[in-house]
């Protein structure tokens, strides 16, 4: 009788689980929503970097919020092809998002080389009250010049100088430097305003070329100098932040338009909290740049606020040349 009442025990408790599962099963396909959309998004970066970082955090919010309606699928690694073709494939809808520098979206809106500007903001801070008023919103909205909508805005740090022989820490310290530059006619002219000669090099031939004595400095973000190993040829870094070109997620028009209001609001919500989430992330790999440059012997050089004014004085004429219709917008950044 003992042995009858055990087996039958347990195959009640065995109906039992197989009730609580089949409702389970039962309720998460009532819950769950099949994608109404699969799309993707232009990273051109590694996979654990900030800003491909900040993208999958994007898809996770819209995908979170959508409940499952919406899924975006980030390709890093310009698996989709370089900024610029990703850019141009988002104009008619080959792509649906993207991260891209506002540098490459200058290319085609002449409007946003304003934000390229040599010593444009005072430091981080600045940029970002910038970015994130009125003025920023503005210069979202004139990605739609091109058939994209401007969505966040994400950081990329700011580029220094660093050098071989001496530190860089005034700017008559300039005057007569071999230093390379990428290619980009605005950084020629902004080294030539110093007194010092543009070198463009490729970026892979950086370390070669300071380690050769073919130029005096280059310049870059900590990341970059950290990791490009530029610290053993140029252990002088001098923090004067002459450019800081933000970067900006952005979405195809053609896109866009097939989204319901609703969704748009979701959409823009999930790349500001994903902005601030890269932001993060930047400060954080900047930190552990600028920890290991250090602690292999680089000597770190800060421009005092009245020195960095005479490096902005100098960007006089580059500013007249590239973005001379705009200098009440200029002003009005500088003193934001």
């Amino acid at each position: 009788m003992k042995k009858r009442w055990i087996i039958a025990s347990a195959i009640v408790f065995s109906a039992a689980v197989v009730a609580v599962v089949m409702w389970f099963m039962d309720n998460r396909k009532k819950t769950e929503t099949a994608p109404e959309y699969v799309l993707f998004y232009a990273e051109n970066q590694t996979e654990n970097y900030p800003t491909t970082l900040g993208g999958q955090k994007f898809a996770d919010l819209v995908y979170e919020r959508t409940n499952g309606r919406i899924k975006i699928k980030i390709k890093y690694g310009a698996e989709l092809g370089s900024e610029a073709e990703a850019i141009n494939q988002m104009k008619y809808g080959g792509i649906a998002f993207a991260r891209v520098s506002v540098s490459q979206l200058a290319e085609r809106i002449p409007e946003m080389n304003v934000l390229l500007l040599p010593y444009l903001y005072d430091d981080s801070a600045h940029m970002w009250r910038v970015l994130e008023g009125e003025i920023g919103d503005e210069f979202l909205e004139k990605a739609g010049n091109y058939n994209l909508v401007g969505l966040s805005w994400y950081d990329a740090g700011a580029r220094n100088f660093y050098s071989s022989d001496k530190p860089i820490t005034s700017i008559e310290d300039c005057v007569g430097m071999n230093i390379r530059v990428q290619e980009s006619a605005i950084m020629a002219d902004m080294i030539s305003a110093l007194g010092a000669n543009p070198v463009e090099i490729v970026y892979s031939d950086v370390y070669s070329a300071l380690e050769q004595g073919i130029v005096d400095a280059a310049e870059n973000n900590w990341p970059s100098y950290e990791s490009m190993n530029h610290c053993k040829v140029a252990k002088y870094y001098t923090i004067d932040e002459h450019v800081r070109v933000p970067e900006m997620q952005i979405c195809s028009e053609a896109v866009w338009n097939m989204f319901s209001d609703s969704d748009k609001e979701i959409i823009r919500e999930c790349a500001k909290e994903s902005a601030l989430y890269e932001r993060q992330l930047w400060i954080q790999r900047e930190e552990r740049s600028k920890k290991k440059a250090i602690d292999s012997g680089t000597i770190v050089t800060s421009l005092s606020s009245d020195e960095k004014k005479k490096f902005r004085d100098a960007m006089s004429d580059v500013y007249v040349k590239y973005c001379g219709d705009d200098m009440e917008l200029i002003n009005k950044i500088i003193d934001y």
